[in-house]
């Protein structure tokens, strides 16, 4: 835990200044002003007194504990005064100052003898190169941050500095506060694991806001921040995200970022609401702080404006969440109490001389129907508007059952209107897109406090098969495995392979197919050649002993001239799978997070389209549905369009065996099936093609 970093009884400053504008002038000052009513301990060699407090020369001289020390001073400095913090028995350490690892080899060997010095002695270090910590509930302000924000329901943590100045900033404005606030710098000790660890359960803090540009134990972070995110929302911006954006974040962090797919993945897992921009880093967290989670997708949207109202219309829709019609029973008593000239639909368009009774009477009927699971009021300022009065009859008739956000349209004439919003504790947003992004992360995120509880199926295999082909593999480093020795390690999984045998001459091909059946299909097995179609490396639907004989002969003849130099390993008779859907799933091994599940449909779908989506393994059956459902080509698969429906379950169990053996075996770093035939529902799919590759052979020393 962290109690000594945010809730210490004393408190000293290694590096306190009389100088103005220097960091440890900016810290004192902040700790006295912010009224800490414990020990304040300024310690700097040139003596004297600083703030009316006496300055020690050294931090031996004072006699009291020490729980939080701050070190102000220059990063060479640093590891000796967290020496005299570690013989003071301190807590905890919070370092100010930059120059370590993100400057360079000689900043990165200070950065470790300041971590080692804090871990012999068994003190917990917040930093190197941040703000410092926060905490308003013991008026506790141990930063050189220029804001002291107000005490308020949103804890803060941050990669930067300067955005954690920003996201205060920011709180303030919109009337939330903030009852923590930490900057973790370079990591070296404190991470953002520990910090939404303590988070977590702290009982000031509603909703857990942060800035990551990288993450420093994947697996721990997903299972910390699942945590937190079982007992109160987290909103999450993670930089870094492009080519640039990763070099930039390896200048300010001194690290290199992960995939952004696979910290996608992550967030999805752990239940973050994951902004893609500051400003919807805000807008979410301002919604889940004030209002109440979403039981469902069902909106309605009041509006005293066609125009807008479409605007909100289409941007729910496209968020995926439903704009319900009016059941008859609500529909009526709107009727009843809204203008003749309104129009009663979803949207309701009140009309352009709407007054703030009907919003209030419109709110009170929806609620009470209980048909409804969110309603968003679109303002657009007319002549007869009245907006503050009309935010005033909204926040009299808010409900604790349905989350109510808000968006005012306009100007200067709008803006004593959107101050009352924020005093009154009602999300606001500048246009209905920006509201309806904050309420899709509501429901989203009430989507996943409602989940099934996690359970991993586990499905009897042959292990001990996969545990040799991977052994045998690794010794004479051929980690790289094709076609016929993937299939070998996917039927020891439990997939169904058709039957199939390799060959290097026409005659045994014939064979082979006459005692399989026909029809057959032929295949080039090549470590050299990754697409075989391009080259002219597969025959399909082969009926006849002539007809194979012939295209071995041709397929030979082909990949001599395309690739001459190619190493082949023979040609595969196998017989014809069944016409069905094709599909591709696959794995790849995230450094940070492990074993990341990709699914897709085959060809323009994946090729073109991109419409792939990726999950953490291991993976349970309701989330390897969910993999398919949030797929734009998931209506494929349900048989629209023309098409027939395909098992949906089978495709769900297929990732589920992937995930088995992709955890049973950290050895195995990427894997795919591509296609993976599926067919209707009672119809086994067929793994028509696969590859995957293992890691070297670690020698033990």
């Amino acid at each position: 835990m962290l109690d000594k970093l945010f809730s210490p009884a004393s408190i000293a400053v290694i590096g306190a200044s009389k100088t103005v504008g220097k960091v440890g002038h900016s810290t004192m000052w902040n700790l006295v002003q912010s009224g800490f009513k414990g020990p304040i301990v300024p310690v700097n060699p040139a003596g004297g007194e600083l703030f009316g407090l006496k300055v020690y020369t050294r931090l031996a001289e004072y006699s009291g504990p020490i729980d939080l020390v701050v070190i102000a001073v220059p990063a060479d400095m640093a590891p000796a005064a967290a020496k005299e913090a570690v013989q003071k028995k301190a807590g905890a350490i919070v370092v100010v100052a930059s120059g370590f690892k993100e400057t360079g080899r000689s900043g990165r060997a200070i950065e470790e003898e300041l971590t080692a010095i804090c871990q012999k002695g068994g003190v917990r270090l917040l930093g190197p190169n941040c703000l410092g910590v926060i905490n308003t509930a013991i008026n506790l302000n141990a930063s050189f941050s220029k804001r002291i924000p107000q005490a308020g329901q949103l804890a803060v943590f941050s990669q930067s500095g300067a955005l954690c100045t920003a996201m205060m900033d920011i709180a303030d404005e919109r009337e939330l506060g903030v009852s923590k606030a930490v900057s973790i710098g370079n990591k070296a000790d404190i991470t953002e694991v520990d910090v939404l660890s303590a988070l977590a359960h702290d009982e000031q803090t509603r909703v857990i806001v942060g800035y990551l540009e990288d993450i420093s134990d994947g697996d721990k972070f997903v299972k910390a921040a699942e945590e937190a995110s079982c007992r109160k929302p987290v909103v999450i911006l993670k930089a870094g995200t492009t080519v640039a954006g990763n070099k930039a974040a390896a200048n300010h962090t001194g690290v290199l970022a992960g995939k952004d797919t696979a910290y996608g993945a992550a967030f999805k897992r752990a239940g973050i609401c994951r902004a893609d921009s500051f400003e919807a880093l805000f807008d979410y967290a301002t919604a889940l702080a004030l209002q109440p989670t979403p039981k469902g997708d069902r909106v309605l949207i009041i509006t005293n404006s066609g125009g807008s109202g479409t605007m909100a219309a289409d941007a729910v829709e496209k968020a995926g969440m439903s704009v319900t019609p009016l059941n008859e029973q609500l529909a009526a008593h709107l009727r009843q109490r809204l203008p003749a000239a309104a129009f009663i639909d979803n949207p309701i368009d009140i009309s352009a001389d709407a007054e703030p009774r009907h919003y209030a009477a419109a709110i009170d009927i929806a609620v009470a129907d209980g048909s409804i699971d969110a309603i968003l009021v679109v303002l657009a300022p007319q002549y007869m508007t009245e907006p503050a009065a009309t935010v005033r009859a909204i926040v009299a008739h808010l409900d604790e059952r349905t989350p109510l956000l808000a968006s005012f349209l306009g100007g200067s004439d709008i803006m004593p209107s959107r101050k009352e919003l924020a005093a009154a504790g009602l999300p606001f947003y500048d246009s209905p897109e920006r509201a309806v992004g904050a309420l899709k992360a509501m429901h989203e995120y009430g989507v996943w406090k409602t989940r099934p509880a996690r359970h991993v199926v586990r499905f009897p295999v042959n292990r001990r098969r996969v545990e040799r082909i991977i052994a045998r593999r690794q010794r004479t480093n051929r980690l790289r495995l094709g076609e016929v020795k993937s299939k070998d390690i996917l039927k020891a999984y439990g997939f169904h392979i058709l039957e199939g045998r390799l060959t290097t001459t026409p005659e045994e091909a014939v064979e082979i197919a006459r005692f399989i059946g026909f029809p057959v299909a032929l295949k080039i097995i090549s470590p050299s050649i990754v697409h075989k179609s391009d080259l002219g490396g597969v025959r399909l639907n082969l009926g006849s002993a002539q007809e194979v004989a012939d295209a071995f002969d041709l397929m030979m003849l082909r990949i001599n001239k395309h690739a001459p130099n190619a190493i082949i390993g023979g040609i595969y008779v196998e017989k014809m799978a069944e016409k069905g859907l094709e599909i591709i799933i696959g794995m790849t091994r995230d450094p940070q997070f492990g074993p990341m599940l990709m699914f897709g449909l085959g060809g323009i779908f994946v090729e073109v389209m991109k419409d792939v989506t990726f999950h953490l393994a291991p993976i349970t059956e309701n989330e390897a549905v969910q993999m398919l459902k949030s797929t734009r080509s998931y209506e494929l698969l349900q048989g629209k369009r023309g098409l027939k429906e395909v098992d949906l379950h089978a495709i769900a169990v297929s990732l589920q065996r992937i995930s088995q053996l992709t955890t049973d075996f950290p050895q195995i770093l990427d894997l795919d099936i591509n296609p993976l035939i599926v067919g209707e529902v009672g119809n086994e799919p067929v793994v028509v093609d696969a590859r995957m590759t293992f890691a070297p052979l670690i020698e033990e020393r």
